[in-house]
């Protein structure tokens, strides 16, 4: 046998490990995913179902983190996730114990997800997007390749990131962003058509981003409050509103 399953590991139906692959104990894998070869799957590491991880992938390794004393972690990978070549995954630490991907989400290769980060549903990390610790990013949102993001910020559902961007504050939904440090420069008006937003939608969150990021003179919390006055309540403005006012970091910057 050319591959290593540990007897203390869990492996569901039809489960494929590829030869040189390591799966250690304290491991679960759902039924019908696909491991690759040359992958090493270290304890902790929770699978679902319908997955295929990539030759020369490593994950559940013990964060880069200095702080880390050897404490229980995870890291939870959803149904459906697709994860491509050379790929790491590192575990949680004691702060939450966990780091996740959601189901439905594509990271391709040599993507870094470090300690801690929580990655949604449907997302999608192009080639050598690299994520410190902490990061949060919300379903549907998606990475252009060599992008990175500071740690501790978080990206709002369906945003865009611009290839070779640099994420160092909160990234709102729905928002395109480029450059580095990264900017706004428009909504993701492309992937919300795509994923079924009505034009009254789009033309919505146009109008409050216009407010935010508009040259109107306001700063956030006078743009966040004429919104409110100015444009009906809604489940989408309320969102982008209740995303902007706890933003830990603060949120991007317009283009200059």
């Amino acid at each position: 046998m050319t591959n290593f399953i540990h007897p203390k590991s869990q492996l569901g139906k039809n489960v494929t490990v590829e030869h040189f692959s390591t799966v250690n104990e304290d491991v679960t894998i759902g039924d019908n995913t696909w491991i690759g070869p040359n992958v090493t799957i270290f304890p902790g590491t929770r699978i679902g179902k319908d997955c295929k991880i990539f030759p020369g992938a490593v994950i559940g390794t013990i964060p880069q983190d200095l702080k880390f004393e050897g404490e229980y972690s995870t890291v939870q990978i959803g149904d459906r996730v697709v994860i491509r070549e050379c790929v790491t995954v590192n575990r949680g630490t004691k702060i939450t114990g966990n780091t996740s991907v959601g189901s439905d989400t594509m990271l391709m290769a040599y993507v870094h997800v470090a300690h801690d980060c929580v990655i949604g549903e449907h997302c999608i990390l192009a080639n050598a997007t690299n994520l410190a610790g902490h990061v949060s990013i919300e379903d549907y949102a998606y990475f252009g390749g060599m992008s990175g993001a500071h740690q501790f910020t978080k990206i709002g559902k369906h945003a865009f990131i611009s290839g070779g961007s640099m994420i160092g504050k909160d990234v709102p939904p729905f928002c395109l962003v480029m450059r580095n440090p990264a900017q706004y420069a428009g909504i993701n008006s492309v992937g919300l058509k795509r994923n079924n937003f009505t034009t009254e939608e789009i033309h919505m969150i146009q109008d409050v981003y216009r407010s935010i990021f508009g040259n109107n003179g306001l700063n956030t919390s006078q743009a966040l409050q004429k919104i409110e006055e100015e444009i009906p309540g809604s489940a989408l403005r309320d969102y982008i509103l209740q995303f902007v006012k706890t933003s830990e970091r603060g949120i991007i910057k317009g283009i200059d």
